[in-house]
């Protein structure tokens, strides 16, 4: 079988370590500058399930990720006493990946093999005879004829992150606070870094000084002795109509976006890859290789999922942009019943990963 992968980014680096271990001949093909973030500062939070899921796939991924074994939610009214904590005595909440030493690892398979185009279509792609083709592209011609139709949000607002050192502590813990200007979260790298994630209200972008003020007003436990660059990004809520033509496939970020409230944009990418590792498991031990058939079966199998997924995260922001407005009169009572509630409690706990 030989599968096509459109864009050189994180996705499909991922997504071809995954299919060369399954003995799949694999391209990854593109014509953009690359969109691998080789310098940046930006962190991805890793589900503990999909973590399990990348450990038994990709070799070396161990030695990554920082655990967290709690998640503590504030409101900006009360940032002493928090209104949910997600626990779980037996596992982990999440893992804490450096974004450049991901891409790093994923590029080590010798087995890689890119091609850079200057220009390419449809009927170019096509008389190269794969049996499927998941485009990741955003800017290709492939998604600019076929893949424009869409539900789109924009959310007038930035997402900034920076990575703060500080004096050594016990760093398990993540915490996120919904400010009135947009949730703030410390994201644990290690016990001398964090992750700082802050979703603006606004398009204005903020530098070090102006986010370090931001984090100082709400922080009460790390003493932060240096902050790094701060990369911003617009925050949209995008799911595609239709994610297939004929026997191409469009994949991560181009058939979802969301909020990054929740950390969930990767782990929703990770999801569809293991969907689309079964689906190709059962139809190889069938002998099938019509990536029509494959294509078919994943927008079956995902599409609805992935848009109430990305719509019950919108829904999230909207009630806390509301409950903010209301000086968190709204979320106080509500929570108060799920930390009761041990049902509601540990199913909250099992949404949450």
């Amino acid at each position: 079988m030989k599968i096509c992968l459109l864009g050189n980014n994180l996705t499909n680096l991922v997504l071809a370590n995954i299919l060369l271990k399954k003995k799949i001949n694999v391209d990854i093909i593109s014509q953009a500058k690359s969109s691998l973030l080789t310098n940046s500062i930006r962190t991805i939070a890793i589900s503990n399930e999909n973590y399990k899921f990348l450990k038994e796939n990709i070799k070396g991924l161990s030695s990554l990720g920082w655990p967290t074994e709690k998640i503590k939610i504030y409101s900006d009214k009360n940032k002493s006493s928090e209104l949910f904590e997600f626990k779980n005595k037996k596992q982990n909440n999440f893992y804490l990946l450096k974004y450049s030493a991901f891409f790093n690892l994923m590029k080590k398979n010798k087995f890689l093999k890119i091609i850079k185009l200057k220009t390419y279509n449809f009927n170019y792609i096509n008389k190269r005879n794969y049996n499927l083709i998941i485009n990741s592209e955003k800017n290709n011609p492939i998604t600019k004829k076929y893949f424009q139709k869409k539900i789109e949000k924009n959310y007038k607002s930035l997402a900034h992150t920076a990575i703060i050192d500080h004096k050594k502590i016990e760093n398990r813990i993540a915490i996120q606070i919904f400010t009135k200007n947009g949730p703030l979260a410390f994201l644990p790298l290690s016990n001398n870094q964090t992750s700082i994630v802050f979703s603006n209200n606004s398009t204005k972008s903020m530098n070090k000084s102006s986010l370090l003020a931001k984090i100082n007003s709400y922080n009460h436990q790390y003493k932060i002795t240096k902050i790094s660059e701060v990369e911003s990004v617009d925050i949209k809520f995008l799911v595609l109509r239709e994610y297939i033509f004929k026997n191409i496939l469009s994949f991560g970020d181009l058939i979802h976006k969301v909020h990054p409230l929740a950390g969930q944009g990767f782990n929703m990418t990770i999801r569809d890859i293991k969907s689309l590792s079964y689906i190709l498991d059962e139809n190889i031990k069938l002998g099938i290789d019509d990536g029509e058939m494959i294509a078919k079966k994943f927008q079956e199998n995902n599409k609805h999922l992935n848009f109430m997924f990305g719509l019950g995260i919108d829904t999230i922001n909207s009630f806390f942009e509301l409950d903010a407005k209301l000086k968190n009169n709204l979320s106080e009572p509500i929570f108060k019943v799920l930390k009761g509630n041990k049902f509601l409690n540990k199913y909250a706990t099992f949404l949450s990963n």
